[in-house]
């Protein structure tokens, strides 16, 4: 029987919880629109003021090129807000627009999640069923070509800009394969794209799993959808499920939110701070628990970030799940967005996230209950080069009361896959590494591929799994937590 959607108090001012490392084509990320005043205004700093205006007209009478007033602006305007943090930003008018298209997941493009790396663009994944997945594009290709035109050198966001367009339009795109000599030659048609950020399945009778790939406005209420469906399959009842939120960037708070109090009857799932009393929030649970107290166990990795560690926080803090993997991103800060009177907008960082035994995510991430490293050697060398937001540039440092935190219990690796000290990948075998990955975790789940998957499998069917007790290996049961109230 379908459970009632629970009336859900969203943020007031909306936020977007993600970190800018891939770029949907077609969407980007995107801002719901917030008005946010700042009540203690200083006094103006003359002496900075005149340095400025002193330079704006050196670089107006004497530059070599004849620069416009508005792209000077622009620039300072730009070179001011990077220099607080990485996650501030502005956005111009024409990127302030075209960012809003993604919260609900539909937009036009190729379906296809890129990256910057060194100034070379490479597909992270593409989309089941749109353009870039029917024209056979992989993980690990390189982009070097749109329409004929060399990418080498342009940004990120241009190149977005150029693979944009209206749809049934064709565009060709040139790219280079690991293993392969030659470059290929590719041409897609633009679709509308709509981007499935929930799928579910049944791993074997009553266990079920569900993937969130990122958080939309809907994620909340198709997670709930995807519980009832794998509920439904099981004859009424769910023995246990594995919530795989390992690569999720984030999303919108309020998705994330919804998402974790389908899980939890009460209790608080995240709190906020900052310096004006608007950036100070709490978002609690209301409930049903879809699962109804069933065993759940959360994957995650460092690829896992902002709205993703906010489910992962509040599900493992409130006592409702075990989390199995990696440490976390770290991304446990709000942005809020302003928009200004040009059209476009200020990004800025307003208050830090707090899981509810009071730790911050900001540069800090979740440590899961059960760490477990890949099993394949290039994996765990790849996950040792994740990029953290505690490495990040002008990173903002938070509370460091949970710092010390350490996994309570730590899985051996399995049979021929013993530790080795971490070696440098060439640029062959983190290609090959970063394709394993991805294909593991957004493809149908194969437990016989998936060694994370397989042990969470293991420990939600309450069997024996091996932990490393020193340099011994035991076999042991590890306790799953029990749901309470329900």
């Amino acid at each position: 029987m379908s459970m009632p959607t629970p009336p859900f108090p969203r943020p007031r001012p909306r936020t977007l919880l993600g970190v800018g490392i891939g770029v949907i084509i077609g969407a980007g990320l995107s801002f719901a629109v917030a008005v946010y005043a700042d009540k203690e205004r200083s006094g103006v700093p003359l002496e900075e003021i005149q340095t400025f205006s002193q330079v704006f007209s050196l670089i107006k009478s004497d530059y070599v090129d004849p620069a416009s007033d508005k792209k000077l602006m622009e620039g300072a305007i730009n070179g001011m807000v990077s220099a607080l943090d990485p996650h501030s930003a502005y956005l111009d008018p024409k990127e302030f627009k075209e960012m809003e298209v993604f919260t609900d997941g539909k937009f036009g493009g190729l379906g296809i999640e890129v990256t910057a790396d060194h100034g070379i663009i490479k597909v992270v994944a593409p989309i089941d069923g749109t353009p870039a997945a029917k024209a056979g594009i992989q993980p690990g290709d390189l982009i070097i070509k749109i329409d004929g035109k060399a990418v080498q050198g342009m940004s990120l966001q241009e190149t977005v800009d150029m693979m944009r367009g209206k749809p049934g339009s064709k565009i060709t795109l040139t790219i280079l394969r690991p293993h392969q000599n030659q470059p290929i030659t590719l041409t897609l048609i633009r679709a509308i794209i709509k981007v499935q950020s929930v799928r579910a399945f049944m791993l074997a009778p009553g266990y079920g799993y569900i993937r969130i790939s990122q958080f939309q406005d809907n994620t909340g209420t198709e997670t709930r959808r995807a519980v009832e469906g794998l509920e439904k399959e099981a004859g009424g009842h769910l023995k246990g499920l594995i919530l795989d939120l390992r690569n999720n960037p984030g999303g919108v708070l309020g998705a994330g939110v919804e998402t974790a109090n389908t899980f939890l009857n009460h209790g608080l799932i995240v709190y906020t701070k900052g310096r004006i009393a608007d950036s100070d929030m709490q978002f609690k649970a209301s409930g049903p628990d879809y699962l109804h107290g069933a065993p759940l166990i959360v994957l995650i990795n460092g690829g896992s970030a902002s709205a993703a560690e906010i489910v992962t926080g509040a599900l493992k803090d409130d006592g409702r799940a075990l989390v199995l993997g990696q440490r976390s991103f770290g991304k446990g800060s709000v942005q809020t967005v302003m928009p200004l009177s040009n059209g476009g907008a200020l990004k800025l960082t307003t208050a830090l996230y707090f899981t509810p035994a009071g730790c911050s995510i900001q540069g800090q991430g979740i440590v899961p209950n059960v760490e477990v490293q890949p099993a394949n050697a290039q994996l765990r060398a790849l996950d040792g080069d994740l990029l953290k937001e505690s490495e990040l540039h002008g990173v903002l440092k938070a509370p460091s009361e949970c710092a010390k935190l350490t996994p309570q219990y730590t899985l051996a690796l399995p049979a021929g896959a013993e530790a080795k000290a971490p070696t440098a990948l060439t640029q062959s075998e983190k290609q090959e590494a970063e394709a394993a990955l991805s294909e593991s975790i957004t493809q149908r789940p194969d437990l016989a591929k998936d060694y994370q998957l397989r042990e969470a499998m293991a420990i939600l069917q309450d069997k024996q799994v091996p932990v490393q007790v020193g340099k011994e290996t035991v076999e042991e049961r590890i306790p799953l937590p029990k749901a309470v109230g329900q």
